[in-house]
């Protein structure tokens, strides 16, 4: 009894008992076999301390917080995510970013408190143009990427996607361009969807170099993982010269903000960049169902361990 224990956040674990009953154990002990991970960084150290540990299952769908993989793998534990819990809300909310960049909606907010009588109606923005004539590009169309095409789709934007590790014929299911060559689908978009996870390869994958080699006057949305992008002052000149229109983020490298050039103009709320910085805390992952979901699912995989299973959705390659 008492062999799962919840490492942060959750104070409250009604929703995981409602699985798990009195398996659920309020300190760590010597016997726990599963551990729950919301945000804590788990160590090799950590790890080490538990000798009977079976699997550690992170809320969620990324698995950064874990030091090594391959040690964990290596001691024959399992290392599970959650990636199906958030899925629509997480596409809507770049759904949602993407539209208002294509309809300017947080830039007229912005810009309109300073019209004047007689010029109301007049103050257009001369770059809005109709959802057919814009071309989206997604990084990453697997669950949610996939999801974001789709609708984009049905809202008739022209969809275009860059993913080598899908099978050929995906674009065909999607019924979007398939680049083969990121930079050819950088160089053809007006707006960016990044919904690629966070691996050695895209760590810090926007940069100065990636945004160099976008389509001037385009916008980037990114609702996958923070440090995707390399650092947030990346943005500052590209926005100030126009060199990009819009940046929308719901993950930052570093969470809260640290200041900086960017950060501190968008406190400032600095006149030039007029609303087309867009910041979310990221929430895109929240509905009160996906977060029941996501703590059921999670609590679920714990008991298939418990019960002489495998976990479903490892992430750390242990057969």
């Amino acid at each position: 009894m008492n062999r799962v224990y919840i490492t942060d956040k959750i104070t409250d674990p009604y929703i995981e008992k409602e699985v798990l009953g009195d398996e659920i154990s309020l300190e760590l002990h010597d016997d726990i076999e599963v551990l729950l991970v919301w945000h804590k960084k788990i160590s090799n150290e950590y790890i080490d301390k538990l000798p009977k540990l079976k699997a550690l299952v992170r809320y969620g769908v990324g698995y950064d917080v874990f030091e090594d993989l391959d040690y964990i793998r290596q001691k024959g534990i399992y290392v599970s995510n959650t990636p199906d819990y958030g899925t629509e809300e997480v596409s809507d909310t770049a759904i949602a970013m993407i539209m208002n960049i294509a309809r300017g909606i947080t830039r007229y907010d912005y810009l309109c408190r300073d019209y004047k009588d007689g010029s109301w109606q007049a103050n257009t923005l001369n770059n809005i143009k109709r959802n057919s004539d814009y071309k989206i590009g997604v990084i990453g169309a697997g669950r949610i990427g996939g999801s974001v095409i789709l609708k984009a789709n049905a809202l008739r934007f022209q969809t275009h996607f860059y993913d080598p590790y899908l099978s050929a014929g995906t674009e065909k299911m999607l019924g979007a361009k398939r680049f083969d060559d990121l930079e050819e689908l950088l160089a053809t978009c007006d707006i960016i969807s990044i919904n690629c996870p966070l691996t050695a390869e895209t760590n810090a994958l926007v940069d100065e170099n990636f945004i160099a080699k976008m389509k001037k006057g385009a916008s980037i949305v990114n609702t996958a993982r923070g440090p995707i992008v390399k650092d947030l002052d990346v943005f500052y000149e590209p926005l100030k010269s126009g060199q990009l229109n819009c940046i929308s983020l719901d993950v930052l490298p570093s969470e809260p903000p640290k200041n900086g050039l960017m950060i501190d103009a968008w406190k400032a709320k600095e006149s030039w960049l007029d609303g087309r910085f867009l910041i979310n805390p990221h929430s895109a992952f929240y509905s009160d169902k996906a977060y029941f979901e996501m703590r059921q699912k999670a609590a679920l995989n714990a008991k298939r361990v418990l019960d002489g299973k495998k976990p479903i959705n490892i992430v750390n390659g242990l057969k």
